[in-house]
């Protein structure tokens, strides 16, 4: 779970870019002025703000950890920070809100990640973004003189000190931004020395210019998977915040065959959600989580702590397996029956539905000679599915085989 949430959400807008006039990339983006946007700062007050909500929607979901977005680059800091009076403390509102997050999560064993973004559109001594510097032009910064950057590098610092320290283990710090300035402004180095030291089994992603546990695609999914771990982090709608003027709504259907196609590749899944202001979470997305909340409640399991299953030419469509089980998944409807090739035949125990474990009818093939000269021939499985046995959003179906030398033949 990816959590874009800010003191920008109770305007319902995207986070941080309108104040700099919107970026191509956010089609409902709109430019606000610069004032104008940091001024609901002083009205944030999310009293319908449940955590436990969030994190239960979580669990029931089969997600493995959740990341809330602790500064964007706006530089409002939703944790309580000695650093600045630009908080959620310091709001109306006058709580820690990562507080309330991380212990809401690890009460249901999620485990915890925290966004943090390496620009401050804030912060004076960034410098601060101002109506003359728009239009935003990637490439086109203004830069500080050394002593402002120094002042900033310590704030930053200091904060992510207090991130690393004040919430007892944390295992994501996901950061973001890092294209306005060189490794070397961001002391990248120095930042993920300090990181190791004070949370040693954390994992840092990939924007942290030349250090990075694991790769994020963002708003795609790569057609070859990445040789090291990723994640692919991807929003339901066309927004990361909440953004009422944005409707362009992926079905549930479109979420299940993006989480079982990641999946297939080995990767995650770090699907957004974008809280109102108030701190609920707006209706057309609930019904679409509700949604793969119900699907995954019959197919976790060919999800969740699985690895990459058969290869394409195998099977046109997402697998993974567990060992001696591989899990198809039709997010296409087959003509009455499918084939699955290069599987050891004459080892095929059964081939199921998973959601309610029916037995479908199948046949095998392979060369004449391998039939009667080899004891574990490779050939192909022609499967007959009944319409009656499709799920409607992806039907999974399971091969299993018995486990003599299972590895080297399927």
């Amino acid at each position: 779970m990816f959590i874009h949430w800010g003191q920008s959400s109770q305007r319902g807008c995207e986070l941080s870019w309108p104040l700099v006039g919107g970026v191509f990339s956010l089609p409902f983006c709109n430019n606000i002025p610069v004032d104008e946007y940091h001024s609901t700062a002083a009205t944030f007050n999310p009293q319908k703000y449940n955590p436990q909500d969030w994190a239960q929607l979580a669990k029931r979901m089969g997600m493995q950890y959740a990341i809330l977005t602790v500064k964007h680059h706006d530089g409002f800091a939703m944790f309580d920070t000695e650093q600045s009076d630009f908080s959620s403390k310091n709001s109306p509102y006058g709580k820690d809100i990562v507080r309330e997050f991380v212990d809401a999560m690890r009460s249901h064993g999620i485990h915890i990640g925290l966004y943090f973004s390496l620009i401050d559109w804030h912060h004076p001594d960034y410098p601060a973004f101002t109506e003359a510097d728009k239009p935003y032009v990637f490439g086109q910064y203004r830069q500080p003189t050394l002593k402002q950057w120094e002042r900033f590098t310590d704030f930053m610092f200091a904060q992510v000190q207090e991130l690393l320290t004040n919430y007892g283990p944390i295992d994501i710090i996901w950061f973001d931004g890092s294209w306005e300035r060189t490794p070397e402004q961001w002391q990248a180095q120095k930042l993920n020395d300090l990181i190791r030291s004070l949370q040693p089994n954390i994992l840092i992603n990939d924007r942290l210019p030349g250090f990075g546990d694991f790769s994020t695609p963002e708003q795609f999914i790569p057609p070859q998977p990445p040789e090291s771990a990723w994640e692919t982090c991807m929003t339901i709608n066309e927004s990361w915040g909440y953004n009422p003027a944005d409707t362009h709504f992926k079905t549930a259907r479109q979420l299940i065959h993006a989480l079982c196609e990641v999946a297939g590749k080995g990767g995650n899944l770090l699907l957004n959600i974008s809280p109102m202001g108030d701190g609920t979470i707006q209706p057309e997305l609930v019904k679409r989580l509700t949604a793969v909340e119900t699907w995954m409640a019959k197919h976790s399991e060919s999800i969740l702590e699985t690895q990459p299953g058969l290869e394409p030419w195998q099977f046109y469509g997402t697998s993974t397996r567990k060992e001696n089980r591989v899990y198809l998944h039709l997010l296409l409807k087959p003509y009455d029956t499918f084939t699955v090739r290069g599987v050891p035949i004459k080892r095929v125990k059964s081939v199921q539905i998973l959601a309610n474990a029916r037995e479908l009818n199948y046949t095998k093939r392979c060369a004449i000679i391998d039939t009667l000269l080899n004891p574990d021939p490779l050939g192909e499985l022609t499967i007959t599915v009944p319409e009656s046995a499709l799920d409607p959003y992806a039907t999974v179906i399971t091969i299993d085989f018995t486990p003599e030398n299972t590895d080297e033949a399927i």
